[in-house]
């Protein structure tokens, strides 16, 4: 695709660097030590383009007044920051979304710049959520043209990506999506056991697909709260327990859900929390994460508990307000995907449950 359209404003790369030119063209990202610059080698044939690029410089979400003044406000005691995060939340989200297909890439970067259901899902209900009911149509539609059985990824073409089955949560958050967006109550079905999760690991029984399934979470409870792996206490809880209170509410285990979130929130560091209690891809923390914990906190009641998520939230932030899909524990410094689609789409949910 062309597209997500506003590429070009979010990392200043052209539309070929996302979608691929020929067969000898090739891009590399990586992000210089203890910076916000983020350095791409671009090859086009014998044409090799070295540019180094601030995430932080003025000007890379293009400022859409007139569309951005259609949006819902958040309420009234709502404070500068989180207007400003709202904002430009908002305008990542348009810049990664095909205006006429209802594409939604994950990142601007080679890897992520494809279509996940569980992330597009989330930034319809974003859409939604905000008033712009049809961004999050267009969405829903392209969702529901997925199949989603062949892959966990797809091009924004909607064929699928090889390389990754498909994963247990993706026809939850496709019928999350489609219900948002208003359109006629048509459940997706596909079998959420013994496939990856959110933690894209190995297949397994996992709480994240069950909860998007709307299944029975009770071979996932324990005294501490809800575990990611069914009958196993060591399996550690999962802050995808913030998706059993909203967008896929199970009331009768929210006792179990709180003390889960409060547990995870109490651990965050600085800038965040990690996926979950057994997570071993390091220790650096995840926005996505520290948003949707935030979000379900929020709606439980929790708000002394989300404010400080969101605080460390707005750590990890460049100076012009971009996520970073996660940061270096120790400085904040981003360490993967700048921006990422998934953590503007919670942070604007979390904003608008703090400030509704």
């Amino acid at each position: 695709m062309r597209a997500a359209l506003g590429l070009v404003v979010l990392l200043a790369v052209g539309a070929t660097l996302v979608s691929g030119g020929s067969r000898d063209d090739s891009v590399r990202y990586r992000y210089l030590p203890e910076t916000n610059m983020l350095r791409t080698l671009s090859v086009y044939g014998t044409e090799r383009v070295v540019t180094v690029r601030s995430l932080g410089e003025p000007g890379l979400v293009d400022a859409r007044p007139r569309w951005l003044a259609a949006a819902r406000p958040l309420g009234a005691g709502a404070p500068a920051w989180a207007r400003r995060m709202y904002e430009r939340s908002l305008l990542v989200l348009r810049a990664l979304t095909d205006q006429r297909t209802g594409a939604v890439l994950a990142g601007a970067r080679d890897g992520w710049a494809y279509v996940w259901p569980r992330d597009a899902g989330a930034v319809a209900l974003a859409f939604a959520s905000a008033g712009y009911r049809g961004e999050a149509r267009r969405i829903a539609h392209f969702l529901l043209g997925l199949d989603l059985g062949a892959a966990a990824r797809f091009h924004a073409d909607g064929s699928p990506v090889d390389s990754r089955d498909a994963q247990g949560d993706a026809a939850g958050w496709v019928t999350a999506a489609a219900r948002a967006a208003g359109l006629p109550d048509r459940p997706v079905s596909l079998p959420w056991r013994d496939l990856a999760d959110h933690q894209e690991g190995d297949d397994g029984t996992y709480l994240a697909n069950a909860i998007a399934a709307g299944d029975d979470l009770s071979p996932f409870a324990t005294y501490r709260g809800l575990v990611r792996e069914a009958g196993d206490p060591d399996s550690g809880l999962d802050s995808a327990t913030a998706w059993a209170v909203q967008p896929f509410p199970q009331p009768s285990f929210f006792p179990l859900a709180r003390r889960s979130l409060l547990r995870l929130a109490a651990r965050s560091g600085r800038y965040g929390i990690v996926p979950s209690e057994s997570w071993t891809g390091g220790d650096d923390p995840w926005t996505a994460p520290t948003a949707w914990t935030a979000w379900g906190l929020a709606a439980l009641g929790e708000r002394p508990a989300a404010l400080r998520l969101m605080a460390a939230l707005r750590r990890t932030a460049t100076p012009s307000g971009l996520l970073p899909e996660r940061v270096d524990v120790h400085t904040g410094t981003p360490t993967s995907t700048t921006p990422l689609a998934w953590s503007h789409a919670f942070a604007i949910l979390a904003l608008r449950e703090l400030w509704p």
